[in-house]
């Protein structure tokens, strides 16, 4: 956590909502689940249903209320489909992030850890990522990377998901593939296998 919010401010922030941006550089902006669209700024708060957009340059991070954090990637969409978490109650945490396009890196939290391994999870369009209590980084390139990444342009489309700590599972219809540590993994479409 930044040196800048003390403790039991941020408290009372993630208290209400399932996180707060953390850092910045650039342009974020949320459209919330009524339709309003809001520009976000440092310590704003997100929520569960909110689908975030950074914008060209622009790179967010996000802390979440179980020690989670996501760092977004520029010209990404992501959208918070569920996120809940209470300290009391292991067995109800549920995280799943749909990542509509763009680039993000993951630092799991408690949510996946300490109950059910199935509750954190990141869609995209041609796959399911879980995790195993982990770091890594993954790239919706489905409509092209043009942006998110150095190159981007010449990246072949597709969804592709790198491992540093721990272990993800890709999986989708045709199939799953475990990526570990230091791992790589990708997938052209739903209908081909990770």
């Amino acid at each position: 956590w930044s040196s800048d919010v003390c403790s039991s401010d941020l408290g009372t922030v993630l208290a209400a909502g399932a996180g707060v941006v953390q850092q910045m550089s650039g342009t974020l902006s949320a459209q919330r689940t009524d339709g309003s669209v809001r520009i976000l700024s440092q310590k704003s708060e997100v929520q569960s249903g909110d689908v975030l957009t950074t914008q060209r340059d622009s790179y967010v991070q996000i802390s979440f209320t179980d020690g989670s954090s996501m760092t977004m990637r520029p010209n990404t969409q992501m959208k918070i489909e569920t996120y809940q978490f209470e300290e009391a109650r292991p067995q109800e945490d549920n995280a799943f992030f749909r990542l509509i396009k763009g680039g993000l890196r993951t630092v799991t939290g408690l949510v996946g850890k300490r109950g059910n391994q199935d509750a954190y999870r990141i869609g995209t369009t041609t796959a399911t990522i879980g995790i195993r209590g982990s770091s890594g980084e993954t790239l919706d390139c489905t409509q092209g990377c043009d942006g998110v990444v150095a190159g981007g342009e010449k990246v072949q489309k597709g969804v592709y998901h790198t491992t540093y700590t721990g272990s993800y599972i890709m999986q989708n219809d045709a199939g799953f593939e475990i990526v570990g540590e230091g791992q790589f993994g990708f997938v052209r479409d739903s209908t081909s296998k990770p």
